[in-house]
Order: structure tokens, then C-alpha cells, then sequence
């Protein structure tokens, strides 16, 4: 059976993630994963997270399963961080359920689609996370783009998505990104969002909005906005969050998945269809990391401090953002990149060739995913110059 298997190609992040780990080069620059990182260049435990882990290993006395939904104050926690004191939570119409990390949840979201329309076609933005096509098609559905990040500009296609989703016939799912667009950086605006809720309304299409970066944009309220616009106005929605970014939790994969019906009654059977698709898929979700989150959200000591930290790496990215721009016109790297200073998030396109992303890996020891996607928190005042005397020279060439 085996010797009939063919080699699958490498993830060309990780692949990156490979190569600059045995590049023994003491510049090496590393734009590429997307997690964040500090001054240092490290990816430290959140002091918050430090405090609660504590409490838990002096207070946990059971290793015993969790249950198909999990932790349930991480769940009613997560559902307040995401959609806020809402109407639609009250009225019990959203429910939630912890996942495996933000990757967990849109499995589940997957199936759950798949279960809900088996001939739904999932719409995603042109670009968007590469890994979102493994997904959706891992559960048999068929995945389609729409006009998002112009190239030309370093902007949205904003008339041409419109334009796009008009077309998009009632039952299909269209997936935005809450916030800090990945990988583009460019987000919509929140009358952006109302043009697209309307269209959904004529369309009668079910958005799935991916959340893995709240907190890291404007701010906690500000980075939910569009998720809190569409819950007032629509009958349907489902969100896929992760605490991956936003609490450091990237190993411990943390996340959750919430689905919002017309009634409470409509929610409780779709919520019975989600539990049901967890048990098929992982059956229970690791209960360390939930239970952290829900000690830090739920202590208002722990809860202040974390957002503190929050509001630190949130200030280093968009301050970076400036001094990217403003180290890129001191060494007169040629082209316009004031547009990485208006965008959101850890993603940017520096919209450069694959000729010179691979000048830049072989010569000068940069990597930087072949789309031209560079993490902004991987720079840093130690290699901020490097990096930019390295962008002139090779595409001055």
C-alpha cells in the first residue's frame, strides 16, 4: 500500500524556516514565520501568561477529559472578547467551541459548512493565508477568490470585490479576516464592512470571518469591529478565533469556533452539529492553554497586565512600520514603500520579484517567502540597516 505514495513538496515556509536555522551566516535575517518577535528577535512567554500558568500547576488536580466543547468559561470568555456585550450573544443565538488553535477551528468550520451545504463553495480574498485551500478542500469543498490586495497600488480592489461579491449566489461562504490581514496588511474599513454586510443581505451568502490577530492592529474593540457589525445586522455568521498572537499561545494551540443562527433555538442544533463534527475530528481539545486564557481574562489583575503587554507589541509593530519606511528611504531603496506605514498587523508585501527574494536569501542571508510577504516584527534597530542596504543594492541591480 505504502510504495504507492508520492512525495509531497515541503511547506515553503517552514521549508525557510529549515534553511535559515542551518545558515550559519551572523546577519541572518528571518521575515518569513509569522510569529511575533521582540527587539531581540526572540518570541517570549507573556508575563500574564507566566502568572497564570503558575496558578495552574498549584491548583489543577485532574488530567480528565474536558468534553467535545471544551473549557466552557474559556468559551464564554472568548465569545465576550470577540463579539462584546452583543445582542446576539444575550439572545443566546452564538454559541462556541474550543479548538485546537485558530487552524482547529477552521477545520471544524470546514465540516461544519460541509455538513450545513455540501456544494457550498468557499470564497476567500485574493490573497489570503495560503494554508485556508488545505483546509476547505481537506473537508471536500471547493474554494474560489475574489479581487482583494492590488498589487499595482499596495491597496484594496475595493470596487472590484464588490464587484465580486454581487456575484456570489446564497449558500456559499465568503471568509474575511477580522483584522491584520494576512498577508497583505490592508484591511477594510468600517464602511467598507457595511457595503459588504449589505451585500450579503441581497446575496444571501454566510461569511466566515478568521480572527487570528486581535489586538494587533488598532486595538481589542477596534480589531472586532467589523465581526460586531456583522453579528448586528445578520442572521447568520461564523467566526474562527485563535489566542496564537494575541496571548503568545502558539504552541499550546488555543482557539475557538462560534457559530450565530437566527434563534437560540436554530443555535442549539447547529451548535449539536458542531460538538458531533469536534468528535469526528479530535474528539476533546487540550485543556492547559483555555485554562489559562480564562484565568487571565476572568482576573482583573491578570486581565490589565496582559492587556499592557498586548499594547506593547501592538505599538512596536506600528512603530516599526514608520521606521521600515523611513530606514528604506535612508539607504535609497529604489521605489515607494510609504504604503507598509498605513497597513495593519505583522504582514506586508514589499512587492519585489522572486529573483531578487532569492539574491536576497543567497547573498545576504534575508528570507523572505517567495510572494514577498515580510513579517515586520522580524526587524529589529540590530538589523534594520542591513536589511535596507541589502534591498538597495539588489534592486538597484
Amino acid at each position: 500500500m505504502f510504495e504507492q505514495l508520492k512525495p509531497v513538496p515541503t511547506d515553503p515556509i517552514f521549508g525557510l524556516m529549515t534553511e535559515y536555522k542551518a545558515d550559519t551566516n551572523p546577519k541572518k535575517v528571518d521575515l518569513s514565520v509569522g510569529v511575533y518577535k521582540n527587539e531581540s528577535g526572540d518570541t517570549p512567554v507573556m508575563r500574564a501568561v507566566k502568572k497564570a500558568e503558575q496558578q495552574r500547576l498549584d491548583t489543577e488536580t485532574t488530567k480528565s477529559y474536558l468534553g467535545l466543547a471544551g473549557d466552557v468559561q474559556f468559551n464564554d470568555l472568548m465569545t465576550s472578547l470577540v463579539f462584546g456585550d452583543h445582542d446576539a450573544v444575550k439572545a443566546g443565538r452564538i454559541k462556541t467551541a474550543q479548538t485546537p488553535g485558530g487552524t482547529g477551528s477552521l477545520r471544524v468550520a470546514a465540516e461544519f459548512i460541509k455538513r450545513s451545504n455540501p456544494n457550498a463553495t468557499i470564497w476567500v480574498t485574493n490573497p489570503t493565508w495560503a494554508n485556508h485551500f488545505s483546509i476547505f478542500g481537506a473537508a471536500g469543498l471547493t474554494t474560489n477568490e475574489f479581487p482583494y490586495f492590488d498589487f499595482d497600488t499596495m491597496g484594496l480592489k475595493f470596487e472590484e470585490m464588490v464587484a465580486s461579491l454581487n456575484t456570489i449566489p446564497e449558500g456559499d461562504v465568503v471568509l474575511l479576516h477580522a483584522c491584520c490581514h494576512n498577508p497583505s496588511g490592508m484591511d477594510l474599513t468600517i464602511e467598507q464592512w457595511q457595503i459588504v454586510a449589505d451585500i450579503a443581505k441581497k446575496q444571501k451568502f454566510t461569511f466566515l470571518i478568521d480572527s487570528a490577530y486581535q489586538g494587533f492592529g488598532e486595538g481589542l474593540d477596534e480589531d472586532a469591529a467589523g465581526v460586531r457589525l456583522l453579528a448586528s445586522q445578520l442572521d447568520e455568521l461564523l467566526v474562527s478565533a485563535s489566542c496564537s498572537k494575541n496571548f503568545g499561545l502558539y504552541r499550546d494551540r488555543v482557539g475557538t469556533f462560534s457559530v450565530m443562527t437566527a434563534t437560540s433555538a436554530q443555535a442549539d442544533i447547529a451548535y449539536s452539529v458542531a460538538l458531533n463534527v469536534i468528535r469526528a475530528i479530535y474528539s476533546m481539545p487540550p485543556a492547559h492553554g483555555a485554562a489559562v486564557v480564562a484565568h487571565i481574562l476572568s482576573t482583573p489583575e491578570l486581565k490589565a497586565l496582559w492587556e499592557q503587554e498586548l499594547t506593547e507589541k501592538r505599538t512596536r509593530i506600528n512603530g516599526l512600520r514608520s521606521f521600515i519606511v523611513e530606514k528604506f528611504k535612508e539607504h535609497n531603496v529604489p521605489g515607494n514603500f510609504d504604503f507598509i506605514a498605513k497597513q495593519n498587523g505583522m504582514f506586508s508585501f514589499l512587492g519585489i520579484s522572486k529573483e531578487a527574494i532569492q539574491i536576497l536569501k543567497d547573498e545576504y542571508s534575508i528570507y523572505i517567502v517567495g510572494s514577498s510577504r515580510i513579517n515586520v516584527a522580524g526587524v529589529n534597530n540590530n538589523n534594520a540597516d542591513y536589511l535596507a542596504k541589502a534591498l538597495a543594492d539588489v534592486l538597484s541591480r
